[in-house]
């Protein structure tokens, strides 16, 4: 058995502990870059954060142009750390600009699909990671996804130096997301605790990771959407996500994720509503899938062991799992495809789209443009 690990160079977890924060940040250097979300940047203890600031506001999920002006800002201010407090895209612009800044070249020289590709050299500006959703984990994965305004689609910046130096995880940061916000970023963290565990690229460690994870999205997250001032159900949706980006970054990804690039880059949707709308669809069609062509899988005796974490049950199958997240998707009122934006004139370019994305390449199952078709129109 052989298998590699990497993370963050350190994960500060606790509720409450987003007060140790300067002192994390005060052994960097006294030039800090402050990358927040319009709400995290209203959080108190900011204003203390260095002898000299310089703030970058992420306004929804990174673009191009947006990564491109931040890039600009930090090669002249020549911060000693970056701080990001926010959601995934805040910490995504911020692990962006850390290695960027660090490197010679524009984004569209790096990033994947839509432009060169260059890899990038093993250097950035240190990223201290503060997560105020639960659901991207990106406080522990070394790539950013970016939209291309101009393609119409999302791509990668990927390297192992763009892990966050620190992780400093606090599940009271998440209380005030509201219901809308809890469901979207807990389906993806459901979902990147699910898709590694069924990876090609799974191991021994990310299994456990995983599993864990969906235990917790299972006891968490319908009480986290009904009840946002639960920290025990913030906590254990804090814990998924956590442990969905460690699985994440260690064993790759599916069909669900694989559909997200796309289909973001096309309707504009939040990446976790687009994860919720096709989860349980793409689950289905994966087993079925393999039941008929690939029945020695071991992924699918794994979506069985899924299942039963998910619904608490001891005898239940791949298909009670399906149906357990298609009757939560449901009752967190999370919308289908057709609402989030996607013509039905767009599936096969969407199908199309999706079967070149690099997450699909974890996936238990190579899956026919037919089949990626099918998730699509079934999650309409």
């Amino acid at each position: 058995m052989e298998f590699n690990f990497a993370t963050a160079g350190r994960i500060v977890f606790g509720a409450g502990r987003f007060k140790e924060l300067p002192g994390l940040v005060a052994g960097f250097g006294p030039r800090v870059m402050l990358v927040t979300g319009s709400h995290a940047a209203r959080l108190p203890g900011l204003e203390v954060l260095g002898e000299e600031r310089v703030r970058v506001l992420s306004h929804g999920e990174p673009t191009i142009p947006q990564v491109t002006d931040a890039v600009a800002s930090a090669r002249e201010f020549a911060p000693d750390v970056i701080v990001a407090v926010g959601g995934g895209s805040a910490i995504d612009t911020a692990k962006s600009v850390g290695i960027l800044a660090r490197n010679e070249g524009s984004v569209l020289d790096h990033i994947e699909v839509v432009g060169r590709g260059v890899p990038l050299e093993p250097r950035s500006i240190p990223v201290v990671a503060c997560p105020t959703t639960s659901g991207a984990g990106a406080e522990v994965t070394a790539n950013s996804p970016i939209i291309s305004p101009e393609h119409g689609i999302k791509a990668s910046l990927r390297s192992p130096a763009m892990l966050p130096d620190i992780a400093l995880v606090d599940p009271e940061l998440t209380v005030d997301c509201p219901p809308s916000v809890t469901a979207a970023s807990g389906f993806d963290a459901l979902t990147q605790c699910l898709e590694p565990y069924v990876s090609v690229k799974a191991n021994v460690l990310t299994d456990q990771l995983a599993a864990e994870g969906m235990r917790r999205a299972a006891s968490g997250l319908r009480r986290a959407w009904s009840d946002g001032s639960d920290v025990e159900a913030r906590t254990d949706m804090s814990l998924c996500s956590l442990f969905g980006g460690l699985s994440l970054a260690n064993a790759k990804l599916g069909a669900a994720h694989g559909l997200a690039a796309p289909l973001g880059g096309m309707t504009g949707a939040a990446h976790g509503d687009i994860c919720a709308a096709v989860l349980a669809a793409a689950t289905r069609v994966n087993v079925e899938s393999m039941i008929r062509r690939d029945f020695d899988n071991p992924a699918l005796r794994k979506y069985d062991r899924a299942a039963r974490i998910l619904t608490g049950t001891h005898a239940a199958k791949a298909a009670d799992g399906v149906e357990w997240i298609a009757d939560i998707v449901a009752d967190l009122q999370v919308p289908g495809l057709e609402t989030l934006g996607l013509d039905r004139s767009q599936i096969d370019e969407a199908a199309d789209a999706a079967m070149r994305a690099s997450s699909m390449k974890g996936n238990p199952i190579e899956l026919t443009h037919d089949e990626v078709a099918e998730i699509i129109n079934a999650s309409m």
